[in-house]
């Protein structure tokens, strides 16, 4: 079984310089092999192997016509090569859409490391070819400081490094496999309804509210909102020609400072998940059954759309999935079109007309009232059973 692991990297000046130009290596040498790949495609020729490319790019880095691919590591234009030709791939098997060129303004920043050139300490990461020099002093530049002590396992094999740039941070992601511990979840099946007034109403009774309601989020998205209003006034301030608009630095820094608010506002939101769904896996249930929500229609509903967004229905979904599987839980996921909340828990009678509006659940067949959710979550429950 594989496990992932990022931590962010603390490089020094000098190590930040050589890690944009990797990255702008990568990118360019992407770039080369989908400039190929489309004029093979436009000739009506056939489609350009892996092999031909990575052959035909090792010419041109021995021409001397670009001299700086000669100070990037070899392994890191081979595996963008080797990432254009596999976006190609799904293309054709239509498992996603046509290839496009990497952009600098996009933040298109990242790049691979070889697995057996990288080396990881529990403080720092050594990378190939960061420093070139053969000086001792100098060979100290291809160790970068984790931010994170003792994040990432030492001493075993490390699959797929990247390292990526967010706009404020670099990171450094592997996959190391292991063997998952054989426990025995032996708990209660619990069933899971996931909303909005609430992340996730368990079966049992336990509530998980919307993060998003509380007053360190409101706060952070009333000071977005000011920050995305003034860096707009700023830009129709430089907009001197009438045609295209002028970034100051005035602007850059206001650009920064919201990029952060949005970074703090995606990691408030993913650390909660993270702690329901431990807290969940924790209970060590038998079984966790989930509905099969149609995000997509949910998303269409422009007075619901931002809501949905910032929950992360889906990436709730696939924690529970991947943290049950290390502990050997069954996932179910319940048919989309399944009445959960529409059928009553005591008598099994299925209300067709349920509004959104009616939070409380009231049964015309047997007076039952219950919390709609708690009763979509005990009829999922049920579901698995």
């Amino acid at each position: 079984m594989l496990k992932s692991f990022k931590v962010m990297l603390v490089p020094n000046n000098e190590q930040r310089t050589r890690l944009f130009q990797f990255a702008g290596t990568a990118r360019f040498a992407y770039n080369w092999a989908l400039r190929k790949e489309r004029e093979a495609h436009d000739a009506g020729e056939k489609f350009i192997s892996n092999f031909d490319l990575r052959k035909e790019f090792t010419v041109l880095r021995n021409s001397g016509e670009y001299p700086w691919l000669k100070t990037i590591s070899n392994n890191v234009t081979k595996q963008a090569i080797k990432d254009c030709v596999d976006a190609f791939t799904n293309f054709f098997k239509k498992q996603s859409r046509y290839p496009r060129f990497k952009s600098k303004r996009r933040g298109d920043f990242s790049f691979y490391q070889d697995t057996d050139k990288i080396r990881i300490t529990a403080t720092q990461v050594k990378l190939e070819m960061i420093s070139t020099s053969r000086r001792k002093n100098r060979r100290q530049l291809n160790w970068i400081r984790l931010a994170e002590v003792e994040r990432i396992p030492v001493g075993v094999k490390y699959k797929q490094p990247r390292i990526t740039f967010d706009g404020l941070n670099w990171w450094l992601s592997v996959t190391v496999e292991f063997e998952p511990e054989k426990t025995q979840a032996d708990g209660e099946p619990l069933g899971i309804d996931l909303g909005i007034k609430n992340l996730a109403v368990c079966s049992d009774g336990t509530i998980y509210p919307n993060i998003n309601k509380t007053k360190t989020v409101k706060r952070l998205k009333k000071k977005q909102r000011r920050l995305q209003r003034s860096v707009s006034r700023k830009y129709e301030m430089n907009n001197t020609k009438g045609e295209s608009y002028s970034k100051t630095r005035n602007i850059i820094k206001s650009e920064r400072k919201l990029l952060r608010i949005h970074h703090r506002l995606a990691n408030i939101r993913q650390n909660y998940r993270h702690q329901i769904t431990s807290a969940i896996i924790g209970r060590k249930p038998s079984s966790i059954t989930l509905e099969d929500l149609n995000v997509r229609g949910m998303m269409s509903n422009r007075h619901l759309s931002k809501a949905v967004q910032e929950q992360g229905f889906y990436e709730f979904r696939r924690q529970i999935e991947y943290k049950a599987q290390w502990s050997g839980i069954i996932v179910v996921i319940a048919d989309r079109y399944y009445p959960s909340s529409k059928t009553c828990v005591a008598c099994g009678h299925m209300k067709k007309n349920l509004r959104l509006s009616e939070r409380i659940y009231h049964c015309e067949n047997c007076g039952n009232e219950i919390d709609r959710d708690l009763q979509a979550a005990i009829n999922l429950r049920r579901y698995a059973s």
